[in-house]
């Protein structure tokens, strides 16, 4: 499938098997706090590595210039037509998180793709900080964005942010569980033939990662499994806003260390400089 870049966020699709994968940047701006308040474990030698790495995060001045990715996976489905995948839903329109420097784009980037907001099927959440979930619902009172998709989250998500943050759950998850479109789900499940959702926790208690399998490469869009080339560099280096920086570790060690007899591994990042990674 060929995908015309039109928008300066969008990336070509990345065919994987059956399916083509394609960046979609909602927004991007200016971190919060210094690169060094956000890492306070990495060493200037990781630095040194991760800006290498990664230079188009990193301004003039030192500052970590943040995107926001989601990412929509077009799997062909034969006479039937094709399916869409969307993975996260970004940081929304003007109601955008205070730290957040412009309201999202998304709907034009799906446009520029050639995909309308009743295409898409389904909507993976990785998990429920605000920068990933902005477009999955909107206006007052919240109406599902996407109104043909179930909405897919792992049920370890569902109850921490249901115990942790009634207004969040109220404005996000009750809308989507009053329309039938919310699907909580346990552990790692197939979605579709090469697509699946892989537990990755500790950035979140429910996060997960959504693993694309073609027969000589792996496309794991990582949520914020990692964050920053930083961690790429060096997995054991800890995000100042993980729930569990010992899961979190683990998490990201266990899908990165070791890859010997397996198709090459590439990620889709939600914040990186670069949407795709090999690693």
């Amino acid at each position: 499938m060929l995908i015309s870049r039109t928008l300066p966020g969008m990336e070509l699709g990345r065919p994987v098997g059956r399916a083509t994968v394609i960046a979609l940047t909602d927004a991007e701006g200016p971190f919060f706090q210094s690169r060094q308040a956000a890492f306070p474990e990495a060493t200037t030698a990781q630095w040194q590595q991760a800006d290498a790495r990664d230079p188009a995060a990193v301004t003039a001045d030192g500052r970590w210039w943040l995107r926001f990715r989601c990412f929509a996976i077009r799997l062909d489905a034969g006479p039937a037509g094709a399916r869409t995948i969307l993975v996260d839903a970004g940081v929304g329109p003007g109601n955008t998180p205070t730290w957040v420097p412009v309201p999202g784009r998304l709907p034009a980037e799906l446009a520029a793709a050639g995909i309308t907001p009743d295409e898409v099927d389904t909507v993976v959440l990785t998990h429920l900080h605000t920068d990933h979930l902005g477009w999955a619902v909107t206006g007052d009172p919240g109406t599902p964005y996407f109104r043909n998709a179930r909405y897919l989250l792992q049920r370890t998500e569902v109850e921490a942010v249901r115990r942790a943050a009634p207004q969040l759950a109220a404005r996000v998850l009750d809308p989507l569980a009053d329309t039938g479109q919310l699907t909580a789900v346990d552990g790692e499940q197939r979605i579709s033939p090469g697509v699946r959702l892989i537990p990755t926790p500790g950035h979140t208690p429910g996060h997960q990662s959504v693993l694309v399998t073609g027969p000589d490469e792996e496309l794991l869009i990582t949520g914020d499994l990692l964050v920053h080339a930083v961690q790429l560099v060096a997995p054991e280096v800890a995000y100042a806003h993980e729930d569990d920086p010992v899961a979190a570790r683990r998490s990201r060690q266990a899908l990165l260390a070791d890859r010997a007899g397996r198709p090459a591994l590439v990620l889709g990042t939600a914040h990186l400089g670069t949407p795709f990674v090999p690693v």
